[in-house]
């Protein structure tokens, strides 16, 4: 989230595994249910013919396959392993080695840092300095060899950074712009822009398994747009239904998880993520506390999953059969809500939810990334200026001091052949 924006935040106390699941399936929470079954597709199905350039689908049935503990490429197996954090407030980075869980290192880049971002070849991780003012934004290089960083690159208005599937576009997501800019992934020269006029806020990206299209979420109008990226034009929007009922703001005496009627007309769309058959795309709503399930062909919603307060980012288990969802438990305007902040588990097969893990003692659980043995999922902590180690077998949560309002951190080294961007899809 980069502009403050009106609204009515929800912020339910600890919410029990049974009280979630029912209210997935459109129970206590009001909510509607998917109107599809989410079956992944068989095993050995037949690949998909992709965009030209990209490198082919190795499992169809599973398009994170080659993003296991065991695929790290030869490229990464030099680099430092370390948890890099934006501080967006600070305008720095925090570098934390996860091995003793401190900070080892902490250098200024541009204003207001909101993502760091791998490139598409693996060998430099971008800081996407967003800028107070949007004509000095800025991309800092850094060597994940020695984990310092490099000379900054002027751009326009990089909120976010995403890559072509074919490794030929840096595609940086001008928010403020309403526009994405096609640039050259290694020298930033600007080759082309898409404009996206009815997009308000697009930030948040994921691809199709073939690579022929993108989803970008567009937070301030509570919708979705679709990109062609082959013949490089807007196919179409989609605005985002909302559920009938949400989560409280504030405990109340009618208990944990207790909901209120949804008055909010449109979405704040976050983080976006497609299922590993590549049917259908998890798109992350603070306005609706859950996720989206849309078809990615069709371009149709076709259910929702109530999650938590303020749903934020999404993360694919290492195996690929989990999908972790970050609710970050409050809006920007309203601040820390102490104790608010959860991590929802859902099984991508049958579209429930496996666990619930609460933040001990309040949180703000925002953008991350997950380990490369799965055995941790590392997030920022918005405003508590910390990040959280997520055990993702208990739910156990460890804290490391950082700078001020850290946001999209990306761990390091990631296992894949190649990045899409943001924090670290990679595939």
């Amino acid at each position: 989230m980069h502009l403050p924006v009106k609204h009515t935040a929800r912020i339910p106390a600890r919410l029990g595994l049974a009280a979630l699941a029912i209210a997935a399936i459109g129970g206590a929470a009001g909510v509607y249910a998917a109107t599809q079954a989410n079956t992944s597709a068989p095993a050995g199905a037949a690949a998909p013919t992709t965009v030209a350039g990209m490198p082919p689908v190795v499992d169809a049935s599973n398009l994170y396959s080659e993003t296991g503990s065991s695929h790290l490429a030869t490229a990464v197996k030099g680099d430092l392993e370390r948890i890099y954090v934006p501080n967006l407030r600070s305008n720095d980075v925090s570098v934390i080695d996860p091995a003793s869980m401190k900070v080892v290192d902490r250098f200024k880049v541009g204003r207001a840092p909101q993502h760091i971002v791998p490139s598409w070849d693996l060998r430099t991780l971008w800081v996407a300095n967003n800028a107070e003012r949007y004509d000095d934004g800025s991309l800092t290089p850094i060597d994940p060899r020695t984990g310092k960083p490099g000379t900054a690159i002027k751009v326009d208005d990089p909120y976010n950074l995403y890559f072509s599937p074919d490794g030929k576009s840096a595609i940086v997501v001008a928010e403020a712009k309403h526009r994405l800019d096609f640039r050259d992934p290694r020298t930033l020269a600007l080759q082309y822009s898409i404009e996206t006029p009815k997009c308000g806020g697009i930030n948040h990206a994921d691809f199709s398994m073939d690579g022929s299209y993108a989803l970008f979420t567009c937070e301030f109008d509570g919708s979705l747009v679709k990109i062609d990226l082959v013949n490089r034009s807007v196919l179409g929007y989609l605005k985002l239904n909302m559920p009938a009922t949400r989560y409280k703001d504030v405990p109340t005496l009618a208990g944990p998880g207790a909901t209120e009627i949804c008055s909010s007309k449109k979405g704040m769309p976050q983080d976006i993520r497609i299922s590993p058959d590549g049917k259908r795309f998890y798109v992350a709503d603070m306005e609706a506390d859950g996720v989206h399930v849309v078809d990615g062909a069709t371009f149709k919603e076709t259910g929702f999953i109530a999650t938590g307060v303020a749903a934020h980012g999404l993360y694919p288990s290492r195996d690929g059969k989990s999908l972790y969802v970050a609710n970050r438990g409050s809006h920007r305007i309203h601040g820390p809500r102490n104790g608010k902040g959860s991590v929802t588990v859902i099984d991508f097969a049958s579209g429930k939810i496996t666990a619930q893990w609460p933040i001990p003692g309040g949180g703000s659980p925002d953008m991350g990334n997950v380990s490369v043995d799965g055995k941790s999922l590392w997030l920022s902590g918005r405003y508590d200026d910390v990040v959280y180690r997520i055990n993702t077998e208990t739910g156990a949560v460890a804290k490391v001091k950082v700078g001020q309002e850290p946001h999209g951190l990306t761990v390091w080294p990631l296992p894949g052949r190649y990045s899409l961007g943001h924090t670290g899809n990679l595939r």
